[in-house]
């Protein structure tokens, strides 16, 4: 209704990953939630920007709160599974993704879902923010949060933010560059990608795909080299011989002045524009080089273009100017250790400031340039996984302004280090995390900077509908008796958190006790454990007989199975059960028995 004005406890500005969660969680806590989004379908990067192969938290341990909670939705409504791609351990129709959230939603009386707005004025009073004003309505409440894509609040609000690179003299960042130059004026911020999905037609003649504006098939040259054309295909192979298009070796990711994303409203159009066009070329020139068996899907988003994504993948945000700032130093790992620092809290060093963590490598995306950042991966479960980090609270919190959260790829983070805290895992946790710390906010009249962080992280550990972890721990799954005991014990004490990211003691009768459901939906096969170096396990297949001289690369998700897979013997035959993928060649183990010879 035109010139409308609702009151809200909390309103939530932006339907994305981080900004989803929040109002989810907000009104699950109780709160009077208000959720304004510019587009159509809630998650963004999960869903309406095509992103459905998730990367980070895939460790079984690592699956807590409303991202743990997406998973299990996941699992139950996506026919065939999610073992389709062999960039992710999670693929799935985006359409899928994007019911789960509605559904979450829908049954929350208390919050209310307005879909097809977008922020043009932020009111104060004093030092505080109380309310957005959008085309047909305004917004007044008592907490409000930015959950935008490229943190438009904050620009709107005049809250101090960066936006670019910041020298290695800045934080003292390691992978940090000395002096700017020609490179980090190119590209101020990561490209974004305007995903594609295509689909296989299989013995059919898939339509042509029309040549867009700029059409430079040179630019797609090598695209696949080192990789063959099927294994690129399947990088982000989704169900119903489908194929997410997020490429980014001479792909569609696009970065061409990237900077025009906040210069204007008209500059901002005009490379979105091309953006889209970049990802049609590709898709043309992918069809072009691997034929008309290859086309574009239909009926995956809302039309106009049903196989485009909604909007870009955005990597990278306006960036908060919060009380405390992650740096690239706050997600590497401890000398010696298997974890990043959780002292990242320049405030409160002896406190604990942990709300959200991830796991995911540093990863940044600039066309055509490899930037070499410090490592932080490890080998687990017989694979790479990424060093675990925390995100403090204080991040979320702008250094001078109150009644307002951030929620999405705008918290307070270095360029740098934003290469790992920008994963969907990692951003869903900070949503749910900013959405409780909203709700308690109105409970106990205070200011987000006001809220104490040990009531807020207990508020998250205990919540009744997806309890998330603080800490992350390899070993202790979150269906685990003693898990709740530990996560308090290491915030009482979090000087204790050992480095190894390994609890000291735990039940070990759990080893046994694996989850009947994922049993239910695996097989059984017999064979011969190879171990070809440390966490690097070949499994030659003995039994069944139509699988008999098969080899898998065996890895896992789950702890207890991790350390079997390191005390087996070389050339040990083992009885497994678990699930074939088989575009990444990898069996993934549920359940282990050696076989006595």
């Amino acid at each position: 209704m035109v010139n409308q004005t609702y009151t809200a406890d909390v309103l939530v500005v932006g339907g994305g990953t981080g900004g989803t969660a929040a109002a989810i969680q907000a009104a699950r806590r109780g709160a009077k939630t208000i959720l304004v989004s510019e587009f159509s379908c809630l998650g963004g990067m999960l869903t309406s920007a095509g992103v459905s192969a998730p990367d980070g938290n895939e460790l079984v341990a690592f699956q807590t709160g409303l991202w743990g909670a997406f998973l299990q939705e996941l699992r139950h409504r996506q026919p065939g599974g999610l073992d389709n791609s062999w960039v992710s351990f999670f693929s799935y129709d985006p359409r899928i993704g994007a019911e789960i959230f509605a559904d979450w939603v829908q049954e929350l009386p208390n919050l209310h879902w307005i879909a097809g707005q977008v922020p043009i004025e932020v009111f104060r009073q004093g030092n505080s923010i109380t309310g957005v004003r959008f085309a047909d309505f305004t917004v007044t409440a008592k907490i409000i949060l930015d959950a935008t894509e490229l943190g438009d609040l904050l620009a709107l609000a005049e809250i101090p933010y960066r936006w670019g690179w910041e020298l290695q003299s800045e934080w003292g960042e390691p992978s940090a560059p000395v002096t700017f130059d020609s490179f980090t004026k190119k590209y101020p911020v990561q490209a974004p990608t305007w995903v594609v999905i295509m689909q296989d037609f299989g013995e059919a003649v898939a339509p042509e795909i029309p040549a867009a504006p700029n059409e430079n098939p040179s630019l797609f040259t090598g695209a696949w080299d080192g990789y063959g054309a099927e294994k690129f295909l399947n990088y982000g192979r989704l169900p119903d011989d489908r194929f997410m298009i997020n490429w980014p070796i001479c792909g569609n990711d696009y970065g061409e002045g990237v900077g025009r994303l906040i210069d204007s409203e008209q500059s901002t159009r005009e490379f979105l524009q091309e953006c889209r066009w970049h990802s049609q070329n590709f898709a043309r020139f992918i069809q072009n080089q691997l034929g008309r068996r290859y086309g574009l899907a239909e009926q995956l988003f809302p039309s106009p273009s049903t196989a485009f994504a909604l909007h870009p993948y955005y990597r990278e945000s306006r960036r908060l100017v919060g009380l405390t700032t992650v740096r690239e130093q706050d997600i590497l790992p401890v000398a010696g250790g298997s974890v990043a620092s959780i002292f990242n809290d320049a405030i409160a060093k002896d406190v604990c400031q942990a709300i959200a963590f991830g796991n995911y490598a540093n990863d940044h995306h600039y066309p055509g340039v490899q930037f070499t950042l410090q490592p932080k991966s490890l080998r687990w479960g017989g694979r790479w996984t990424g060093t675990p980090f925390t995100i403090p609270y204080s991040c979320l919190i702008p250094a001078a302004t109150d009644g307002f959260l951030v929620c999405e790829k705008n918290i307070s983070v270095s360029h740098i280090a934003n290469g790992a805290t920008r994963l969907q895992p990692v951003v869903m946790g900070i949503g749910q995390a900013a959405g409780m710390a909203a709700a308690m906010c109105v409970e106990l009249n205070c200011q987000p900077r006001d809220l104490a962080v040990r009531v807020l992280q207990a508020a998250l550990l205990q919540d009744h509908r997806a309890r998330a972890a603080i800490f992350p721990l390899f070993n202790l799954p979150p269906n685990h008796s003693d898990w709740l005991h530990w996560q308090l014990y290491y915030l009482d004490n979090p000087q204790a958190y050992p480095a190894s990211g390994n609890c000291p003691s735990w039940d070990k009768s759990y080893d046994s006790a694996f989850d009947k459901i994922l049993i239910r939906e695996s097989h059984c096969f017999q064979g011969i454990l190879h171990r070809l170096d440390q966490q690097n396990y070949r499994f030659i297949i003995t039994a069944p007989a139509e699988n008999q001289g098969q080899t898998w690369q065996l890895v896992t998700l789950r702890s207890h199975i991790n350390q079997q897979l390191q005390i087996c013997p070389h050339d040990q035959l083992i009885t497994v059960w678990g699930r074939q993928n088989h575009v990444g060649n990898w069996l993934l183990v549920e359940h282990l028995d050696r076989v006595q010879k």
